[in-house]
């Protein structure tokens, strides 16, 4: 038989008791700290929460001023850097209803701009590359640009490339008319097209008429005041007898040297 179990002794039970409160104290302990640990986590997750949204939020305040920065840039080059607040107005391609109409546009919009911001010097430019076109769509812009120039804006014309038939009589619309050197001044006979009756066609060719010997006078007059002011600049200045001569039934090209020489512009560049 097995030995009997021998009975504990009092100071084995208190041992015993006393281990098992340690190991209860410092179990309790480590749940302490565990908490404590728990907590500083926690902690620690908030800050880096608080982190993270700090570091978005000023990438997004940095995309935001990038962004903004772009728009500025942007908004200004297409403001005061370009042709428009410039006070310069490129005429490129035929003169028709549509292209008077958005050139007119522009110059009413320099006008009433100036009207208001006196920091605006009432000077412009119109810088015609263009075949020409209609007569009477031409002739609204010509008007229009008198009119500026009556109200006290200095209008420059001047051409890149060539200003043929109703465009070289718009680069006599300015106060001062500019070729550059390598351009062409084209000046020719107006046409038209007349249907219907016989009486009616010669009305036409009447009409037509008057509108030519206009065109006459813009040009010899533009010239004749050119030579006065500088008679060794344009020694040659048009008159309606070599004009008539020049472009009767045929196309008449003057390069930029020509055209100073006749009156026609006043400045090559």
């Amino acid at each position: 038989m097995p030995d009997a179990v021998r009975p504990l002794e009092q100071a084995e039970k208190d041992k015993l008791a006393a281990d098992s409160r340690k190991a209860d104290a410092e179990a309790r302990k480590f749940e302490a700290e565990a908490d404590e640990i728990r907590l500083r986590a926690d902690k620690l997750k908030a800050e880096l929460r608080i982190v993270a949204q700090v570091e978005e939020s000023e990438v997004l305040r940095l995309r935001s001023l990038t962004m903004t920065t772009e728009l500025e840039e942007r908004s200004f080059q297409e403001t005061f850097l370009s042709d428009k607040y410039q006070f310069s107005y490129r005429f490129a391609g035929g003169v028709d209803a549509t292209s008077v109409k958005e050139c007119v546009r522009t110059l009413d919009f320099w006008q009433r701009l100036c009207a208001v911001r006196s920091e605006y010097p009432k000077k412009v430019e119109i810088l015609f590359t263009s075949p020409g076109g209609s007569v009477i769509d031409g002739m609204v812009l010509f008007d229009r640009i008198q009119e500026m120039r009556r109200s006290g804006f200095e209008v420059t014309t001047a051409t890149y490339g060539m200003a043929a038939s109703m465009a070289g009589i718009l680069l006599q619309a300015g106060d001062t008319r500019v070729m550059h050197r390598e351009a062409w001044v084209l000046i020719h006979e107006i046409a038209f097209g007349a249907i219907g009756k016989i009486g009616e066609i010669e009305d036409t060719v009447e009409w037509a008429k008057r509108i030519q010997e206009r065109i006459k006078n813009i040009f010899v007059e533009r010239a004749q005041a050119a030579h006065k002011s500088d008679p060794e600049l344009h020694p040659h200045p048009l008159t309606k007898r070599t004009l008539e001569k020049n472009w009767k039934r045929t196309d008449w090209w003057l390069s930029s040297n020509e055209a100073l020489e006749f009156g026609i512009v006043d400045e090559v560049r």
